[in-house]
């Protein structure tokens, strides 16, 4: 089983930044089975790599039905785990 470790930083399109970074950050820590942290420019999520990868895409597509758009940058980084 590959583990990935996924470095993601969103930059909504819109005054109200906060909120959306927020809803980012709460969706994706409901997700079993990660190692997430969140520091002040991006988060991390940590685990598997097909429920990792998943995890995110759908975080995504929530956030965008949601707060529209935003620019995610994505550093993934398979076979390496960054948290302990």
């Amino acid at each position: 089983m590959m583990q990935v470790t996924i470095d993601v930083s969103m930059y909504p399109n819109r005054e109200e930044f906060i909120p959306p970074i927020d809803g980012f950050i709460e969706r994706i820590n409901q997700f079993d089975q990660l190692k997430i942290s969140t520091f002040p420019t991006s988060t991390v999520v940590q685990g598997e790599y097909d429920h990792a990868m998943q995890a995110v895409q759908k975080t995504i597509a929530d956030c965008y039905k949601e707060f529209n758009m935003a620019v995610y940058v994505m550093k993934v980084i398979p076979g390496y785990k960054a948290l302990k």
